[in-house]
């Protein structure tokens, strides 16, 4: 489970790979070593424990994400169907209660999933994406780049309602490179120029980032994110992934202290 905070504080990450035996799963829940989420078919509720990288401290807390009326929309982002993305909540309300770090707040979120019968790297070489609340709905846009070289672009529009829609993509804007040098790109209207407001989380493959841009003919904030597949399957970051993604085999917890074996592990 990936927990990501970013603040005024400064930032914390967890993201902790476990084995088969730390799963379990019924019909409305998933558990993950000392993490879970459950779903009552109105809101999913995400209950974390987890121990944040580079530097170690406790990430804990909870997340109630009231969905409304789930999206039934899903695209194929090849061209054989094995890559598949559905917009679960674009627009759902949030309310975070955390105990480490203590802080509390609510506010709009999103909820979506990626799902396939291959690892991503088979199918892309790179891919950017980003969303924005927008006047009546949410705006995302998805450019992927294949490894046959071919290119597949989308621009939705989907309303509070549920209803989506297709908008012609604007143009293809380029801004700054990351810090580890991935490129970013993202579309914004005719006449207008994208800005990076900030940089979330910069990586040898993967970058998050806030961008001031323009949609719809409305200025907006969106959450991007680019993804560089021919990054993650160099030896050299393969070698670095364990220090970012650490491999735990949970045991449970044993009179009131939580039992961990560790060991690193490149897959």
């Amino acid at each position: 489970m990936n927990v990501a905070i970013y603040g005024k504080g400064g930032k914390r990450w967890a993201m902790t790979e476990r084995t088969r035996s730390d799963l379990r799963r019924d019909a409305t829940s998933l558990g993950i070593g000392p993490s879970s989420l459950s779903w009552d078919g109105s809101a999913l509720t995400v209950s974390f424990d987890e121990r944040t990288v580079p530097f170690p401290s406790r990430l804990t807390g909870r997340l109630h994400l009231e969905t409304g009326p789930l999206s039934e929309h899903a695209e194929k982002l090849d061209q054989h169907g094995r890559h598949m993305w559905r917009p679960l909540a674009p627009r759902a309300r949030i309310t975070v209660d955390l105990q480490h770090p203590p802080m509390k707040w609510q506010g709009t979120s999103y909820l979506d999933c990626n799902y396939g019968d291959e690892p991503l790297e088979r199918a892309f070489s790179r891919w950017h994406w980003s969303r924005a609340h927008v006047e009546n709905g949410t705006a995302i846009l998805y450019d992927v780049e294949r490894r046959d070289g071919s290119e597949h672009s989308l621009a939705l529009h989907i309303a509070e309602t549920g209803e989506v829609s297709r908008f012609a993509p604007p143009p293809s804007r380029s801004v700054p490179r990351t810090g580890w040098l991935v490129s970013r790109a993202t579309r914004s209207d005719t006449g207008t120029s994208p800005k990076v407001t900030a940089t979330l989380e910069d990586t040898p493959f993967y970058a998050r980032s806030l961008i001031a841009t323009n949609l719809l003919g409305r200025p907006v904030q969106a959450v991007h994110e680019s993804l560089s597949l021919d990054r993650l399957v160099s030896p050299v970051v393969r070698m670095m992934l364990p220090f970012r993604m650490p491999r735990w085999r949970y045991r449970g917890v044993v009179n009131g202290q939580e039992k961990r074996s560790r060991r690193y592990e490149v897959k």
